[in-house]
């Protein structure tokens, strides 16, 4: 449902995003430690990569990135706007790359509209496959102080996280904090507070 969903708007999507990705400096500075933390270490994959903006920024940052994305119109927006990089139609709950692979993971708001119950399986792939001293940084709506709730995204049902309860999961899949970022809404922007967790496997 989220891929047909994200197929029926791609291009209004690219749109928006090639607007919103620069706007908000905390983010870029979390994208560049993100950098710095997994730079000349193996393959980064952007997980939900969508049209590819943030995939590009990574490489202009210096990392081995691909993307991949459940929505083959996206997918195909990607390749169209960057045929320099490498874009796959997959699932985050079973990725088809070999254990220990990469050494760095984007998931840039790409959980938020998985059902809760689905998240630990999406944690669980991350840590299978990514390396040793390998890094992912997630980016999400959170719920400010709340229990874990739903909402009604433009796209489909989306969820505001505890970040504490993510943190929670990741542990549980072998994953280590390393740390943390809120950030409150910007003028114009849905009037939700954003997280941001960078984790490390062991």
């Amino acid at each position: 449902m989220t891929a047909a969903a994200y197929d029926a708007i791609a291009d209004q999507y690219a749109e928006f995003a090639a607007e919103v990705w620069d706007k908000h400096p905390l983010e870029r500075a979390l994208w560049t430690a993100f950098a710095d933390s997994v730079r000349g270490r193996g393959p980064v994959a952007d997980l939900g990569c969508g049209p590819g903006h943030l995939t590009a920024h990574l490489r202009s940052l210096g990392l081995d990135a691909f993307g991949v994305d459940l929505s083959p119109a996206m997918v195909s927006l990607a390749r169209a706007a960057h045929p320099d990089l490498r874009f796959e139609v997959g699932s985050m709950a079973a990725l088809e790359l070999p254990e220990a692979s990469l050494a760095g993971i984007l998931s840039w708001y790409s959980v938020i509209h998985t059902p809760p119950a689905e998240v630990p399986g999406y944690f669980a792939e991350f840590a299978r496959t990514l390396a040793s001293g390998g890094h992912v940084l997630l980016g999400c709506f959170e719920s400010q102080g709340a229990p874990l709730t739903s909402f009604d995204h433009k796209v489909t049902t989306a969820y505001c996280w505890p970040l504490d309860e993510l943190a929670g999961i990741a542990a549980a899949a072998g994953l280590a904090e390393v740390g943390r970022m809120y950030r409150e809404p910007g003028a114009g922007e849905r009037p939700l507070r954003h997280g941001s967790l960078l984790l490390r496997k062991p």
